[in-house]
């Protein structure tokens, strides 16, 4: 591993990321030493490229910084889209905001590297890339988009059952993991990825998956069209809108509207939120949008939120979460199985890159089926 890592990456940089690393962890020289064992000269030795370390060292620091130790030795991916408020927060003042991005970016590249490895090994065949080729430089266009994109994987006009599932089909390979910030994405050479937090609620999870593939299909801040001509905010506008389009098409809750009375348009929009699985404020946002009700209405939905007994109540039943039990795309899941069972990672490698979603009983039960 060192050696590799050190054509890969030079001692000064290595450090540097340990630096980055210890910083975002809110980790003085001298705590980070005391919790690895080493002098506190010798930490800033090694931050400043002038001491080399060893794999048990830099193992012994990621676990001190929960931080993955492959940020450390693999070259960080060109191109990244994020939120505004994670760009932001990543070359702002504020030190904790910013540690939570250096944090995201970390586990994003970590993620990359494990779908890569499937990818190179052969067991895991990477999608075409479901990009918008027409220009999109507003929300009406974000919106048209989604419309595409829904034609493309032959979703219609009916719930999206599976975000992991959907995203992995347009080519982006998505990871539910813990973050403190809502979600990231990038693209890679052939490759794109993306990660939403799991401590988010069910439906804000999906919200933030189709955003992170909103970013991959209307393109990103360094090559697009609607990053050329739109500001940060606008762009974000426009991904957001793609969201809620691509989860919640217009024209399935437009007949909201047409109900007799407010009693009976929050009653109907229940069964919608349910049907199609999306946070509340979502559908209010959507049912706004598409002239079904006016402001003052939309406020008072918005500060209605329904229960999990009128969900249930709305379909006879319960709908399941999405992106909760599921931590990783279904393919991506299948290609490490078919690695465990060729040998060609371990039960304990197969448990990491499954990002807790089986156990090692689990995977060595399904290997040895």
């Amino acid at each position: 591993m060192i050696a590799h890592m050190q054509e890969e990456l030079s001692w000064a940089l290595i450090g540097e990321r340990v630096r980055v690393g210890r910083a975002a962890a809110g980790l003085s020289q001298q705590a980070l030493a005391d919790a690895i064992g080493l002098e506190r000269s010798m930490v800033s030795k090694l931050e400043k490229g002038d001491r080399r370390v060893d794999a048990v060292e830099l193992t012994r620091i990621a676990r001190a910084l929960h931080w993955p130790l492959s940020s450390f030795l693999d070259p960080a991916p060109e191109v990244v889209s994020r939120r505004s408020a994670l760009a932001e927060a990543a070359s702002s003042g504020d030190s904790d905001a910013a540690r939570e991005a250096h944090r995201a970016e970390a586990v994003l590249s970590e993620w990359l590297r494990d779908v890569r490895q499937l990818v190179d090994d052969g067991f895991l065949r990477v999608p075409r890339l479901l990009r918008c080729r027409q220009r999109v430089t507003d929300v009406d266009g974000a919106r048209r988009a989604a419309g595409w994109l829904r034609g493309e994987l032959g979703l219609g006009e009916g719930p999206v059952d599976s975000v992991a599932d959907v995203c992995e089909r347009a080519g982006q390979f998505v990871a539910v993991v813990p973050l403190r910030t809502e979600g990231a994405s990038l693209v890679d050479g052939e490759i794109a990825a993306a990660v939403v937090s799991g401590d988010q609620a069910p439906g804000r999870r999906r919200s933030t998956g189709a955003h992170e593939l909103g970013h991959m299909v209307l393109g990103d801040e360094f090559s697009s069209d609607l990053g050329v001509h739109a500001s940060r905010e606008e762009r974000e506008r426009a991904v957001e809108a793609f969201a809620a389009e691509f989860l919640l098409p217009g024209g399935c809750v437009s007949p909201v509207g047409e109900e007799a009375d407010e009693e009976a348009r929050r009653e109907a929009l229940v069964r919608v939120s349910a049907t199609y699985r999306v946070s509340w404020t979502l559908a209010v946002t959507q049912l706004r949008r598409t002239g079904g009700v006016g402001w003052d209405e939309a406020r008072r939905l918005r500060a209605c939120t329904p229960t999990d007994v009128e969900f249930r109540d709305a379909l006879g039943w319960k709908p399941q979460p999405d992106l909760a039990s599921v931590r990783v795309p279904p393919r991506y899941a299948s290609a490490v199985v078919a690695a465990l069972r060729a040998a060609a990672i371990t039960p304990a490698r197969a448990v990491e890159m499954m990002r807790g979603q089986v156990t090692t009983e689990d995977l060595t039960e399904e290997a040895a089926d």
